[in-house]
């Protein structure tokens, strides 16, 4: 699963974090996905890699974050423009 929370918001701009949680079995890999709202874009990501086509999003694992135990979790953020929101972040392991 993912979770997705505002860490921090200034005039034009805001921070986001998610965290990728494995559930009760061990996974190797995960992707995120979601829909960036009106007026929104990425600066900036670490902790994953980053597509984006139009306003949808995806963000990958990279080699060092990607296998998770039974309920491990691990976290990326990025830098955006435009007013904060909260979307749905979808998760799946291959």
């Amino acid at each position: 699963m993912a979770t997705y929370r505002t860490v921090n918001s200034w005039s034009g701009g805001f921070q986001g974090e998610v965290t990728v949680t494995a559930g009760t079995s061990a996974i190797n890999g995960w992707t995120t996905n979601w829909t960036l709202a009106g007026g929104q874009s990425i600066s900036q990501l670490w902790n994953g890699t980053l597509t984006t086509t139009g306003s949808a999003t995806t963000v990958k694992n990279l080699a060092w974050n990607g296998a998770l135990g039974a309920s491990g979790s691990t976290t990326f953020g990025f830098l955006a423009n435009g007013s904060p929101s909260i979307p749905t972040v979808t998760c799946t392991s291959p």
